[in-house]
């Protein structure tokens, strides 16, 4: 296991991230990827390991990355990091641009579901929830974006969800966080583009992982919300865990797809169950605005 510089040179900053077509030949990037022990953040990280890239990968416990350090000794370096500390954040960026040269691309990808209907969720669990899920990509965005600046380019990838477009009873928290990512990383989106910095969000449908089972964090039930959640409490027990439709590593090569891409989009639903709802959301949401135009155009003052 090696920690230090991989054997192959940074892929120059110039030729990655702003949209343009890929030079012939493979392109070797250096990927930071937060979340990295497990689920959707490990599997990317594998396969961008077998694909030849070099990966940056934190996770609060270092030790669960030493299987994979141990594959990819000379591709990969490994960090200890809790998002929610912003001057922590700061520290490992810059060591991992000390070891590796550059940051091509940042992979915002940890976080975690708190299951709990509005009422039920305590202050400390909504604030935790939005520490991780929001704040954690808020300080992790800040800290590479000088680094993409002085390379003149790099691609943000903040994981998001379909979560983030469509809404669920009893995960009210994680709507909250994962739309309050969405809002701040269009608007980076815009402010970015100039300095070569493409922004992402990408939107995953149902994937086999544990999120709605050990990584789960969960209210206390409130008995009057029983008959209104039984459902949905029963699908956020860990019962559908690792039987969803969606492959990780085939997320984890879709995104490697769309850094790659001329045109990167801002949006990428992944999954066919991202893909079959966003558009009916909005369709729907369409609709209501089209019902109340009439009213909405009342409220300016008289011309």
């Amino acid at each position: 296991m090696s920690d230090t510089e991989s054997g192959h040179s940074p892929q120059p900053a110039s030729a990655l991230g702003r949209g343009d077509a890929a030079p012939p030949g493979p392109v070797r990037r250096t990927w930071l990827v937060t979340g990295a022990s497990r689920g959707l953040g490990r599997a990317t990280s594998e396969v961008l390991l077998a694909a030849g890239d070099r990966v940056v990968a934190t996770a609060r416990d270092r030790d669960t990355l030493k299987e994979l350090a141990e594959r990819y000794p000379d591709q990969l370096l490994r960090f200890a990091l809790d998002v929610t500390d912003r001057s922590m954040v700061f520290d490992v960026v810059d060591r991992a641009v000390a070891a590796a040269g550059s940051i091509d691309v940042l992979l915002n990808n940890a976080g975690y579901g708190l299951s709990g209907a509005v009422e039920e969720v305590t202050e400390k669990q909504a604030r935790a929830q939005l520490d991780v899920n929001f704040f954690g990509a808020l300080w992790c965005t800040q800290a590479v974006l000088p680094v993409m600046r002085r390379q003149g380019g790099g691609h943000i990838l903040q994981m998001s969800s379909i979560a983030g477009v469509a809404t669920y009873p009893n995960i009210g928290m994680y709507h909250a966080s994962k739309w309050a990512l969405e809002g701040m990383s269009e608007t980076l989106a815009h402010e970015v583009a100039d300095f070569g910095i493409r922004v992402t969000i990408v939107e995953p449908g149902e994937f086999r992982t544990d999120w709605s089972a050990s990584s789960m964090e969960r209210a206390t039930p409130m008995t009057e919300y029983d008959d209104v959640l039984a459902r949905r409490r029963h699908g956020m027990s860990g019962v559908y865990a690792h039987v969803q439709p969606g492959d990780p590593h085939r997320l984890g090569k879709a995104l490697r797809t769309v850094v790659d891409a001329a045109q990167p989009p801002l949006r990428i639903l992944l999954g066919n169950s991202a893909a079959d709802l966003a558009p009916q959301v909005y369709r729907e949401r369409l609709a209501e605005w089209e019902r109340w135009d009439a009213l909405a155009r009342t409220t300016d003052f008289a011309s």
